[in-house]
């Protein structure tokens, strides 16, 4: 009897070891907005089963602008994030106790925009001059207006910005209660659209094609994070690789994810969402030559000083190797899209 006790707390024991196994390592992870189109890669890996694949237990939650993802990841509430290179490079100016460091970057080219309609006079950079700009106070995009001013030759004396929520933002360009706005390409062009702007009326001002040549959007983590579990940072990025490329390939099939993890949105909206930044922010030329994920860290450093127009750094503007760590990255060959 003494020995069937035994061996059954030791199955007991074995049941939950294989339990905690099976789990996987628990991963926090912040997006930096709703799931809508863009998120498909991380809803791709998490349904598809390639956290689990790496051993990982992940948690992906939303976020409501640029900054949660970076302040959650620095206060050790979320162990990764994704979000703004640009604000994260200035979070880490101010909080140099607790920067965190890129380590895949998702917009080689930033989705950061102004999106005017033409019928308010609104199609080129100078239309801007005499008109109001609807710009959310935190909103990313709103950051780089002094660099978007100086590259255009823009009279921002002339200008007025007006502080708009999120919510309300493109439906006051709708309303024509504004001329113009910033935000990203692909939300706000899609969001007019379903208020009943006409697509031929809306005019999208890409900043990076107007002189603004930054980074975007990456996936970054404490350094201390990275250190501690450097396996599960891999893995995670293993995943997310192999889902960006499917992303890539098959969009149609990768929105589904979306759907299903939103139910409020509709997958027409949602591919049209995702098609727009695979076009212009994901897979660009550069990354079709070099891969998915990696900087050229010369045009990071460009950037870094091209950012210092939108403040005032601390002391001297980072090394770019302390604000991207390539390590972590798949091998070259699994990074061509």
């Amino acid at each position: 009897m003494r020995y069937l006790t035994v061996a059954a707390a030791l199955a007991v024991a074995a049941l939950s070891a294989g339990a905690a196994f099976a789990q996987g390592t628990p991963l926090k992870f912040s997006l930096d907005w709703k799931i809508e189109g863009p998120a498909a890669p991380f809803m791709l890996a998490m349904d598809n089963g390639y956290f689990a694949d790496e051993g990982l237990d992940v948690t992906i939650d939303t976020g409501s602008g640029s900054l949660e993802p970076i302040n959650r990841v620095a206060s050790g509430a979320y162990d990764m994030g994704f979000g703004d290179i640009n604000s994260l490079i200035k979070f880490n100016d101010q909080n140099p106790d607790s920067a965190l460091v890129a380590i895949y970057m998702v917009y080689n080219k930033p989705a950061f925009a102004i999106i005017g309609r033409k019928s308010l006079g609104v199609s080129e950079p100078k239309d801007l001059e005499g008109k109001t700009l609807g710009a959310p106070a935190p909103d990313g995009a709103y950051a780089q207006w002094p660099i978007f001013v100086e590259a255009n030759g823009i009279d921002a004396s002339t200008v007025t910005i007006e502080n708009v929520g999120f919510p309300v933002r493109e439906p006051m360009l709708a309303q024509g209660a504004v001329q113009a706005i910033t935000g990203f390409s692909f939300s706000s062009f899609i969001n007019l659209k379903s208020a009943g702007v006409p697509a031929d009326d809306i005019s999208v001002m890409l900043m990076a094609d107007y002189g603004v040549d930054l980074y975007g959007n990456a996936i970054f983590v404490s350094p201390s994070y990275a250190e501690e579990q450097p396996e599960a940072v891999a893995g995670f990025l293993r995943a997310f690789n192999k889902a960006m490329k499917e992303t890539i390939a098959d969009p149609g099939s990768a929105v589904e994810h979306v759907v299903a993890a939103n139910p409020v949105v509709t997958k027409e909206t949602e591919l049209e969402r995702l098609q727009m930044a695979l076009e212009q922010n994901i897979a660009t030329d550069e990354v079709k030559e070099n891969g998915l994920g990696a900087v050229d860290m010369e045009r990071l450093a460009a950037s870094i000083e091209q950012i210092g127009l939108t403040f005032q750094y601390t002391d001297e503007p980072p090394a770019p190797d302390s604000v991207f760590d390539p390590s972590f990255l798949p091998d070259d060959a699994e990074r061509m899209p």
